[in-house]
Parts: C-alpha cells; structure tokens; sequence
C-alpha cells in the first residue's frame, strides 16, 4: 500500500507536534505515532521549561548554566540560540492555550510566571504547570494539530525503515547503500499488520528517546530509540550516545513502573538522605542536592554500593503540607496511592535511565547529513545538552528547534524539485512465515536490558563494556536471522532497534578514553583535555 504527503512526521511529542503545526500551511502532513498520540516523553515531562524571565537572570547565566553541565562539549553558539529564543516559544505556547503557573505580585494586579529552580541552576527560571507539565503542553498540541484542516494523525503506526533512492527489499529486509537524499518511509499499521509504503518530500524524525535500552528506566515503554537507529540504518551520522542521563529520583516501590520524581522537588527544597536518615550530597558537590544530575546520580549510586541499600530516600517533610500537595499533586497522589504520604514520611527513590543526550548529528536547522531529513527532540545531537543535559532543558531545545526545522524544511519544499517519477519499492516479505518462537524476542529483549544496566550503566569500565560488547554482537546475529524469516510484528521492530542502540552506545563509551559529564568509565576517571568539544561520531559503513 502506497501513501504520498508532503510532510512525514514520526513521532507525536512536543517536537513532533510543534513542527507538524508550522509547517501545515505549506503542505500536507501526516503524523504517525506508534501508540496513541497523547503516549509520548513529553506527557510524562514534570519539572517545566527552562527560561529566563526573573529580574534577576539573565541570558548570559543561562547559557553559563548549560554550558557548565554540559561539560565541554556544548556548542556555544546552539546554545546562545536555544536560550535566547526561549522566552519567545513559551509566550506562543501561551498564545496555544498552554496555562502555566502563575505568581501574583505583591499589591499588583499583576500576574508574572512563577519560575521554579533544579539542580545546575544558578536562578529559578523553570516555567511549569504545577508538576505536569509535559502533559498540559501535549495535551494543548494534540488538540491544535486534530483541528488542522492539513494534518492527517494515524495512530498505532510504527515506522521500520526509511528509505533512500537505493533502498531495495530482500524477504522484509530493508537494505541502504549511503544516499544524500531520503523520500520516505516503511510504516508497520499495528492494528491491521499491514505495511504501508510512505513517499514525502521531507521527513522528520521526532521519536524521542531510548531509555528502555536499560532495566530501569524513567521513560515510557514507547522510548525504543527507533528514530536513531533507523536514521544510522540509511547512512546518517550519529554521535555522543555514551551520555545516557540517569535521572538520580525514580520512585523505588515494586509496583511503580517508570514513575519520575521530579528534580524540582530538591529546587523546593527536599533533601536526599541514606536509611538512617543522614543527608549525605555534601559529601560530593558545594551545590549538594541541587548538584548536576551526573553528579547526584553517581552519588547515590555510591550510597548503595557502600551501604547495600535498595534505595535512598528524598525528604521534603519540613515543609508545608499544604505547599507540598498544591505544588506537586500528581507525586503526592500517586506516591499516596502506593501508601506514601510525602507530607509526613520520604520518598524511596533510586537512578534511572532517563535522557539521551546524544542521538542523530543535525545542524541549527535539524538537518540530517541525508537530505529531506531532519531529527529534532530527544532523537537528535543538536549540540546544546554536551556532556550532560541540564535539567528542563530538552523541552526548551524541542520548541525551539521546532521552529528552525520548520522554516528550514518549508524552504527546503520550495527551492528542492523532489523528483516525483521516483518509484518506492514496496514492502516485500515473500518468503517469510508468521514466527513460533516469539520466547527469542522477550528473552533477547530482557537479556539487553539487563547487561546494558550491569555493565553500561552509570559507572563503567574497560572490562564490563567488552564484555557487553561480545554479547551484543551475539545478540544481533541473532535478531538479524530471526527478523530475516519471520514476518514483521511491533516487538521485532523495537527489539532490533534497542539492540542496534545498545551497540552504538556501547561503541560510543568505547571509544571516549576518559570520564566526562554522564560517561564515567574507572579505567580513565579523569576528563582528558585532548577530549574537549570532541564528540563520538559512528557511521554505518558503506556496503558498496
């Protein structure tokens, strides 16, 4: 089956959705997503959006903030223009109908942002709607984009591959040689098991991030990093995937899954304390709780090392009852749905893999090194989070990397002549059969969980990473011969991606000889000056 757009949307978050309504004037734009479109990062996105508006920040403090988390391999001038454009994409998430907290003035009618403050940051400059943030922008996106008369939204559509001018089938299995251009996509519709054949004049990667490459993992189970191993699939360049952000507060209950406490708790205030109640980040950083999440995340991860522990604990109990339940309803209620009142006793919290700072190498504009591609989001390594994202950052780089990518690829449609008379090769699985052993996709999928959380975790070294290394190659002879007999399903599509991440992280952590920002590897716990602004860049290789 054959579908033409002009504008091909992967992914239905706020980068995806913020894109996909700039750019519906110009053309016609399909959106998939491969659950329901509200299931994305950004609806479990907390803390807020990083932005100067206090009169006692500044532009210059903000960046000065990104750029010291980020560890020496931020790009100054990608940073210069996030933070800078910041206060103007918030105000058009006001204009969208996006209702943020307020702060009234004292005898003022006046009502100004009430701005929060996380870990890295020297001032409150984090824009939210109470502690759920994510999920009011999503939520005013989703209803903008379902109005436009140009928007075409299918849901329970996985993408598989994409494809360049030499894109040729093999029994379900797509094969690129390098190309500088992409016209589309293969997209499995989950609902009908049919794969659907997708032509567009310009393509954008907005699929989020990769966190269920790990055991735990503050993301939702649709974070697969399928956007960057599909774009280093088909030739693009990736980099810096050994910064794998473990955020340092995941509720710690049995029957929590993947639920995120937010850093603004520590901004209010909250302490993080070891079973005997004794507070303990001043061991390891001046700024102590509100500390870079790098550095908060090994320090707890040393806590239980010494003390055998199963978690520590976040404690915000001296302050008001009643600040506490107005300021962050959601995590009361639901830490009070698993019998914690975090009024009166603390939170069991523990790391989780939480954000990939690095992903599919773009430029200002969200260009790809493939033309009529772009990534922006969480997919993409735009240059602005380095080392180490700095905390409401990544909402911030989605909006206004929207905005680029959006006037870029609108001029792109206009100067470029996409040559129409291309004819896509269809999707062809003749001689594959309906698989019987399904136990190789969930056993595979749990064994890379898990060597990726034992041995690529928040500390590292020479010896667990060539053993994850071995494993991993292992693991993907596998998948390769099982996904080249069987007919395609959703679970073989992510299991292959994971697995194609996990290598790239692990090749990436490889090859960066020294520890820097969230790459902490015991055989070079030092940052090498030969490493400064150096980023780790693979490249599939040609196959002639």
């Amino acid at each position: 089956m054959k579908y033409k757009t002009d504008f091909l949307v992967v992914g239905s978050g706020v980068a995806g959705l913020m894109f996909a309504l700039k750019v519906a004037d110009a053309g016609q734009v399909t959106i998939i997503t491969k659950k329901e479109i509200m299931e994305s990062n950004t609806a479990y996105a907390q803390g807020g959006i990083a932005s100067v508006f206090g009169q006692l920040d500044s532009f210059d403090l903000h960046i000065q903030d990104t750029m010291l988390s980020g560890d020496g391999l931020c790009k100054r001038d990608v940073v210069e223009m996030v933070v800078k454009e910041g206060p103007s994409r918030i105000h058009e998430l006001i204009e969208l109908g996006v209702e943020f907290n307020l702060q009234e003035e004292q005898n003022s009618l006046k009502a100004e942002l009430d701005l929060g403050q996380e870990g890295g940051h020297s001032r409150k400059r984090i824009v939210h709607a109470k502690d759920m943030t994510g999920k009011e922008v999503e939520t005013v996106l989703v209803k903008q984009v379902s109005m436009h008369k140009n928007i075409t939204i299918l849901e329970h559509h996985l993408a598989i591959d994409l494809i360049t001018l030499s894109t040729r089938m093999k029994r379900g299995m797509v094969i690129t040689d390098h190309q500088d251009h992409c016209y589309g996509a293969y997209v499995l519709d989950t609902m009908t098991h049919v794969v659907k054949t997708f032509s567009a004049k310009v393509i954008l990667l907005a699929t989020g991030g990769s966190g269920k490459v790990y055991l735990y993992t503050s993301n939702p189970d649709v974070a697969t990093g399928d956007g960057i191993a599909m774009a280093y699939r088909a030739g693009a360049s990736i980099a810096n995937l050994e910064f794998v952000q473990f955020h340092p507060t995941c509720l710690y209950h049995p029957d929590a899954k993947n639920f995120l406490i937010t850093e603004a708790l520590r901004g209010e205030g909250a302490i993080l304390v070891n079973s005997t109640g004794e507070a303990f980040m001043h061991r390891y950083d001046p700024q102590k709780d509100l500390a870079c999440r790098d550095v908060v995340a090994r320090a707890i991860d040393i806590e239980l090392k010494k003390s055998g522990d199963e978690s520590v604990f976040l404690d915000i109990t001296h302050q008001n009852s009643e600040f506490i339940q107005n300021r962050f309803p959601n995590i009361y209620q639901k830490c009070l749905h698993f019998g914690i009142d975090i009024t009166r006793e603390p939170i069991p919290v523990v790391p989780a893999a939480h954000y990939m700072c690095g992903g599919i190498v773009t430029d200002k504009h969200g260009q790809t090194s493939i033309k009529g591609l772009y990534a922006i989001g969480e997919t993409a390594n735009t240059g602005l989070h380095g080392a180490n994202r700095l905390a409401s950052n990544s909402l911030l780089e989605a909006l206004v990397f929207a905005n680029h990518a959006a006037n870029h690829a609108i001029s792109f449609l206009q100067s470029h002549q996409v040559e129409s008379s291309i004819e896509l090769p269809l999707w062809d699985e003749m001689g594959t059969t309906d698989s019987d052993e399904t136990i190789m996709v969930t056993h595979n999928w749990d064994e890379i969980r898990r060597l990726m959380w034992n041995y690529v975790g928040i500390v590292r070294s020479n010896k667990r990473l060539d053993r994850a290394k071995r494993r991993i190659d292992i693991i993907q002879k596998e998948i390769d011969e099982y996904y080249w007999d069987f007919k395609i399903t959703s679970d073989l599509i992510e299991l292959r991606n994971i697995a194609l991440v996990a290598d790239l992280i692990i090749q990436c952590a490889m090859l960066r000889k020294e520890s820097r920002g969230l790459h902490y590897n015991i055989a070079y716990p030092e940052k090498n000056a030969e490493w400064e602004n150096k980023d780790t860049i693979l490249r599939r290789p040609f196959r002639g």
